[in-house]
This record gives C-alpha cells, sequence and structure tokens, in this order.
C-alpha cells in the first residue's frame, strides 16, 4: 500500500528496530520479581512494591522470596518443581500486606540463563483504581457456553469474526471489538466489529503490512494474551535494570506486566482509546489476525475472565481452520467434476483443452479470479476479462523465470515487480500460477484487476502522532483526516486462495496424466512426445492394451512399488507386486468382462515383511466402434492418509476419554459442566470439517494440532473453575 510517513523514512526504521520485548519496565497494577535458583532470591523487581504490598523494593532486593510472607514461596516452587515454565504456568497465591495477608493472582516463568519471573496483581484490587471485570463461575461458564455453540454453528469466515465480536463484547464489555484479519503479504483488514453506537465504524480499514513490525508480530506469536489497563499509567521501572551478573537486558517476552511501545501508547492517546486487550488468532503456527477491544476508561480483567478470552480465541483459531478446510473440500469437488468432463472431451472430441474453459464461472470463481489463462504445448487460451494474447506471452516469460513454491507462484502487483509489464495492470494486476508440467512452460493462470481502493485515515489533526490502527503499532502518519487511492496492485491472494490453486494444480496434472494415458492409445504417432509427459509425472501410472498387456508403466509406479524397472510384464505378472494377487486378479478381470471401472484400497508387497496401502483407479478406455482399446491403472499413496485416520482416530478416543493432563476435566456427563461438553462437541464437529475435507499431507497435522488446541482449552476451562469468582 502506498503512503508517506509522516516523520521521514527515519521514524519506519526505527519502529523496525525498537526492542520492544527490552521493555525494562512494566504496567504499574501488578508486581513483577526476578527469583534466583534453587534459592528463590529476589534478584531483580519492579520499583512498585511500596505501593502493593507496602514494603520498599530497595529493601527486598536480595532477600528470599519467603520474606513476602502468605504462601508465594510454597505456591511458586511447587509450579517450578513441576514444569520447565517455558509457557508461564498460573499463579495463585497469598502475601503479606501489612499487618494482613492479601490474595494476589498471575503467572510465573523461566528465563533462560536469569532464573524465574514471577508477575502478580491484588485479585481484588482497592477501590478508586481501574475498573476491574470480574464476573462469577456461573455467569463465565454459561456465557462461553453460548459463544461457543455461536461459534460452531458459523459456517463461513464472516459469520464467524461476527460472532467472535459479538461475543467478546458481552463477555468483557469494551467499547469497541474487532477482528482484524492478515492476508498474504501481512497488510491487514477489519472483517468484523461490534461498538457503542456512539463510535465511528473502522470496519473495512485496510492498513498496510509496514504498521506492525516484525518484532510485535513475533511477540503476538509467543505472547497471545496482551492487557493495557491504563494508557496514561507511570511505568513501574526493574531494580536494577538489568539481571544480576548480566550486561544484557531482561528479555520480557512472555511477561503480561511489560511495558508496551511508548509510540505505541502516543498512539492511543491520540484515538482517546484508554484500555485495551488484543488477543492472537493462530493458524497452523501461523499469525492469521487479531482480536482487538477498545475501552475508553481504565479497565482490567480478573485471570479467569483472562482464561476465558483466551479460550474463546483457541476455539476460534480451531473453526477457522475447519471452515477454510472445508472450502477446499468444496473446490476438490468441483475439481473431480471439472476432471470428468475433460476426460469425456478427450474420448469425444480429442482435446479437453476447450472443456477447461466452456464454463468460464467453474474456473474463475472459487479464486475470485477476473481471468484465466492456460500454457499448453506452445499455445494460449483464456478466459474472461485476459490481456491479449501478446501479452499474455510476455506473462508467461516473465513467470517462467521467478521461483516457485511447491508448483506455485503468486504476486499481487506485476506492475511493481516488472514495470516492463505496466500494460497488464488494469486487466492482470495480480497473478497466480500453477505449474504444469517439469519439462516444458506448461502453466495455468488466474488474474486480477487492479484494485482501487480508498484507505482512510481519520483523526485530530492538532496531534502529531499516527496511525488509525488497532493493535501494537508504530505510528508514522500524520493524523489529519486524509484517504488514499491505491492503485497499481491488486487484492493480494490469501493463504487459502493459493492452497486451493495448488490444489486445483495438482488435480489438473492428474488429469493430464490421464488424458495423455487415453491419448497413448488413441495415437501412435503422438506416442513419444506423450511418453516424455507421463514419464516425468510424479502420479504412479500403469497403461495396457486390450490384451492386457502392460504397455507403459512410468517410473513414479515403480518407485510406489519399491521394485526396479524391468521388461514390461502382463497385468496378470503385475498382480504379484501385491500382497493379494488372487484379488488383483479378480478386479483385473472384472475389469475385462463387465466393461466397468474400478476403486478401491490395495496392499503393495515391498518386501521383507513390509507392505504400502495405495488406492486404485481402473478406467476402461472405449473405442468409437465400441470395442475395448485398453486400460489405465492410477495409483495413490495411502500412507498420509492412513496418519490422518490415526490422527482422528487418536482425537476421537482422547476426546471419549476425556485424556488430558492431570488436573485438566474431561467430557463431563452432566448438564452442570455443558461448557466442557460444548468444547469437546466443537472439537469433535471441526475433527469431521477437516478429516472430511480432504486426504492432504496437511490434514494429520491439523487434526494433530486440533487436539493440542482442545488439550489447552480444556486446560483454560479447569484454569476458570479453578481461578473464577464464588
Amino acid at each position: 500500500m502506498a503512503n508517506s510517513p509522516a516523520f521521514g523514512q527515519a521514524d519506519l526504521t526505527n519502529c523496525e528496530r525498537e526492542l520492544i520485548h527490552l521493555a525494562g519496565s512494566i504496567q504499574p497494577h501488578g508486581l513483577l520479581l526476578v527469583l534466583s535458583e534453587p534459592q528463590l532470591r529476589i534478584t531483580q523487581l519492579s520499583g512498585n512494591a511500596e505501593q502493593l504490598i507496602g514494603t520498599p523494593a530497595w529493601s527486598l532486593q536480595g532477600q528470599a522470596l519467603r520474606e513476602l510472607g502468605g504462601d508465594i514461596e510454597q505456591q511458586v516452587r511447587t509450579l517450578a518443581a513441576a514444569s520447565d515454565l517455558a509457557e508461564p504456568a498460573p499463579l495463585r497465591c497469598r502475601v503479606q500486606v501489612g499487618g494482613d495477608t492479601d490474595e494476589f493472582e498471575g503467572a510465573v516463568h523461566r528465563v533462560a540463563g536469569v532464573g524465574l519471573l514471577v508477575e502478580v496483581e491484588p485479585a481484588y484490587p482497592p477501590r478508586g483504581g481501574a475498573e476491574m471485570v470480574d464476573i462469577d463461575s456461573e455467569r463465565l461458564l454459561k456465557q462461553l457456553s453460548g459463544a461457543i455453540e455461536r461459534f460452531s454453528a458459523a459456517s463461513t469466515i464472516g459469520t464467524l469474526a461476527d460472532a467472535a465480536v459479538r461475543s467478546f463484547r458481552d463477555l468483557i464489555g469494551y467499547d469497541r471489538c474487532m477482528v482484524y484479519k492478515f492476508d498474504p503479504d501481512g497488510h491487514g483488514k477489519i472483517i468484523a466489529e461490534a461498538r457503542d453506537p456512539r463510535l465511528e465504524s473502522l470496519l473495512g480499514h485496510h492498513y498496510p503490512a509496514s504498521d506492525i513490525p516484525q518484532r510485535a508480530r513475533q511477540l503476538y506469536l509467543r505472547n497471545r494474551l496482551r492487557v493495557l489497563v491504563d494508557v496514561h499509567y507511570e511505568p513501574a521501572p526493574l531494580l536494577p535494570r538489568r539481571p544480576a551478573g548480566s550486561d544484557e537486558e531482561l528479555d520480557m517476552s512472555m511477561s503480561y506486566l511489560r511495558s508496551m511501545s511508548p509510540l505505541h501508547l502516543q498512539y492511543l492517546k491520540n484515538m482517546g482509546v484508554t484500555a485495551t486487550l488484543v488477543v492472537s488468532l493462530v493458524r497452523e503456527g501461523r499469525l492469521w489476525g487479531l482480536i482487538a477491544c477498545h475501552h475508553y476508561a481504565p479497565r482490567n480483567l480478573r485471570f479467569a475472565v483472562r482464561a476465558a478470552a483466551d479460550l474463546m480465541t483457541e476455539v476460534i483459531s480451531t473453526r477457522i481452520a475447519a471452515i477454510e478446510n472445508y472450502a477446499h473440500a468444496q473446490v476438490a469437488i468441483q475439481v473431480r467434476r471439472l476432471e470428468q468432463r475433460l476426460v469425456e472431451a478427450t474420448s469425444t472430441e480429442g482435446d479437453w483443452r476447450l472443456a477447461l474453459f466452456r464454463n468460464p464461472r467453474t474456473l474463475l470463481q472459487p479464486l475470485d479470479a477476473t481471468a484465466a489463462a492456460l500454457f499448453y504445448e506452445g499455445e494460449v487460451l483464456s478466459s474472461g476479462e485476459a490481456p491479449s494474447t501478446p501479452e499474455l506471452r510476455a506473462l508467461m516469460e516473465w513467470v517462467d523465470g521467478q521461483t516457485f513454491e511447491d508448483g506455485l507462484f503468486s504476486c499481487s502487483s506485476v506492475t511493481r515487480e516488472n514495470p516492463a509489464l505496466d500494460s497488464l495492470t488494469p486487466t492482470a494486476s495480480g497473478v497466480l500460477a500453477v505449474k504444469l508440467s517439469t519439462s516444458r512452460p506448461d502453466y495455468l493462470m488466474w488474474f486480477r484487476k487492479e484494485q482501487l481502493l480508498s484507505v482512510t485515515w481519520a483523526g485530530d489533526p492538532s496531534k502529531p502522532v499516527v496511525g488509525n490502527d488497532p493493535m501494537e503499532l508504530s505510528p508514522r502518519r500524520s493524523f489529519a483526516a486524509w484517504s488514499e487511492i491505491v492503485r497499481g496492485t491488486a487484492l493480494p491472494w490469501s493463504t487459502g486462495e493459493q492452497a486451493l490453486a495448488r490444489a486445483f494444480g495438482h488435480s489438473l496434472i492428474d488429469i493430464i496424466v490421464q488424458i495423455n494415458a487415453v491419448r497413448l492409445l488413441i495415437a501412435e504417432h503422438q506416442l513419444t512426445q506423450i511418453r516424455s509427459t507421463v514419464e516425468h509425472s510424479k502420479e504412479p501410472i500403469v497403461v495396457a492394451d486390450a490384451a492386457r498387456r502392460a504397455l507403459f508403466a512410468n517410473d513414479a509406479f515403480f518407485e510406489l512399488a519399491g521394485r526396479p524397472r524391468e521388461s514390461q510384464p502382463t497385468l496378470d505378472e503385475m498382480a504379484t507386486l501385491f500382497t493379494e494377487p488372487k484379488v488383483v486378479r479378480s478386479v483385473l478381470n472384472t475389469l475385462v468382462l463387465e466393461r466397468q471401472p474400478w476403486r478401491g484400497e490395495l496392499a503393495l508387497d515391498l518386501g521383507a515383511g513390509r507392505t504400502r496401502a495405495v488406492a486404485v483407479r481402473a478406467e476402461v478406455v472405449p473405442a468409437r466402434d465400441g470395442s475395448v482399446l485398453g486400460y489405465f491403472l492410477i495409483f495413490a499413496d495411502l500412507t498420509e492418509s492412513q496418519r490422518a485416520e490415526a490422527a482422528r482416530r487418536h482425537l476421537e478416543q482422547s476426546l471419549t476419554r476425556g485424556d488430558n493432563d492431570a488436573g485438566t476435566p474431561s467430557r463431563a456427563s452432566s448438564d452442570s459442566d455443558e461448557l466442557i461438553n460444548a468444547i469437546f462437541a466443537n472439537a469433535s464437529l471441526a475433527a469431521m470439517d477437516i478429516a472430511d475435507g480432504n486426504a492432504s499431507p496437511s490434514v494429520a497435522p491439523l487434526l494433530e494440532e486440533l487436539e493440542a488446541s482442545t488439550r489447552r482449552a480444556a486446560s483454560l476451562y479447569g484454569l476458570i473453575r479453578r481461578f473464577g469468582g464464588p
């Protein structure tokens, strides 16, 4: 996105260099202690100790933790002995304050090379401070149950995002709650919003990727929930500034009390925002988006309420994975239908390419493209509002020189990458290409027009710092109201769209292999050229004539079977490569005698007691006179499918048994614990959506991630039950 920083390029560089994880101070509503192990002596602490517990910070330096009174030492030792504390563990304890012992809550984690970092804050702060959102356990669990039901019922990202902002606002009462989604290039957009009617809407606003520095993005992945209680706070410095015996500042990446960037605080003040909550939405280990909440008065959250917000975000992330994977499955259905039409067109018309473009909507709509083009065997076919043929050839030559990742290349601004192709901007500013051959420049490409996007910032012109973005950003624009038309770029291809294009390409490659197998039987004079294409294919295939003689078996098949290439055997002889040759011969007899295609699963014999499950598709190729030209068999390795099924069974067994970590609740049978049932029900629904979607290698990791996420959600539920109010 094009914009000009208000303070010049140097400010942008400073924002990227800002070491926000080395803040050196905390928000003053809590107390931070750094403890040496194993003695648990206080080596570093925040300077606000006297305000919170009545003891000056200087008098606590070097003292044992037990000097704080209460049971804090016992609780910390218990946590330190039970876990490596690489992630913060919840802490509830009592600390002596004056003549009494008061209840505190917080977290403790281990900082490598330093010791334990303990953060606590009063569970019941004195009156006159920030408003504390404290919800009794019964009402909190009821609200969570309702929210999870709404998330599970959402069938699109839009409806899920709307349910998320409504549920967050209902739960914590912030003035504005938003879902902020990142595109593949890191640019952001607010896709859902729930707000107080007096506030101006930010729905639909776009923000450039540079607004969120990479350091901040990395912290959003590590520390997924951040609360700012009062933007006007006076930071409590760490004493001493650096850990004892170290020249390095204390790494506060996992600290929830860590002070925020002064630039971000100034930006919030300019907007009039006083308190914020930001929670990360993570998909397959990547930052998918953020849930951001703004409030216009100081506000804090009890630890149980924070855990509830974290739990909701975990469930939302699970649902995002299920929805996006389900969309992939729907396109896979369209691809299978297209495959059937292309094979039929090859048999009847001799050319599958015309059938590919016969219904442009089928090709363009799933990827929200405005045009498409096929480059195959030196010819070009296009559909939609595509560039001219000479322009397409020039584009193909440029694309052919680009770096492809797993057979795919994407770009949202061809002009920016190659100014010589400027004439393509109106019709093909964005390009998404899949490679169809490893030996020739054969591609299927989708195009998007240039987007005329108005990006608007609004605020008080008298205040010089800016950025109308809801997260922890680097303000760099004049805060005066203005707007800009962004040209020369298309809407970026999302991660999901890239995945769908890759799946479409892989399926089309499979179709091409099938069609080339048919052409081997139809056109002997084309045999050399077609054999080259099939030989380089990754799809294992065997082609046989009407007499069941195997005319061709590619290297991929012999690699799959774990056998060296030998003279071409008959189909009956090939049956000995399987664990049940008689079954294979029976299948082949049915194929020949009944002239019916067959699909099923068999097991290849790899020798030494090893086997490999494969899916087999056997097709009869009819001649125009009604006779049979021959047959072809296509194989697919089911190793990943079996892994995915094993992961699914493990997840189902885990949900059935309530197989969770110690202290984590299992599936409840009583109506009183309907929340944990709702969590497991959401996980079961997500598992079905993911596992039924496709059998790609990504399914098993997704199911394993889902199981881990569900365990974490159940653990958070247990925390809520422990830390919730009466």
